[in-house]
């Protein structure tokens, strides 16, 4: 069993930075890939990076290449998201969610086996 908890979310002009964490409880996180999903309101839920087990591969979503960078810590149990150069595009609320293989994670949510419970990102203009 995987518990993960979002923090980090916040309020934040365009042009800003937020760095997201994930704490995860559960012995087995290392077996596991790691994604940021976000979703806005009337908005499909999209992967915005996905992280290996390892933490030695990594996916981007095309909307945020260059701008999000993600990590992990495996002794510390955590997943952060660095979001810099924020847009009012980026508000929504972001996920992160637990799945055996990272590439697979990220382009099919469905296959996430855990789920945090979300934290709210605000990039006003």
């Amino acid at each position: 069993q995987v518990q993960l908890v979002e923090s980090g979310g916040g309020s934040v002009e365009a042009g800003g930075s937020l760095n997201l964490s994930c704490a995860s409880s559960g012995r087995s996180f290392s077996s596991y890939g790691v994604a940021w999903f976000r979703q806005a309101p009337e908005k499909e839920r999209e992967c915005v990076a996905s992280v290996s087990r390892s933490g030695d591969s990594t996916y981007y979503g095309d909307s945020v290449k260059g701008r999000f960078t993600i990590s992990r810590d495996n002794v510390k149990t955590m997943v952060y998201l660095a979001m810099n150069m924020l847009e009012p595009e980026d508000s929504a609320v972001y996920y992160c969610a637990a799945g055996t293989h990272a590439a697979v994670l990220a382009k099919h949510s469905d296959y996430a086996a855990y789920w945090g419970q979300g934290t709210q990102v605000t990039v006003s203009s």
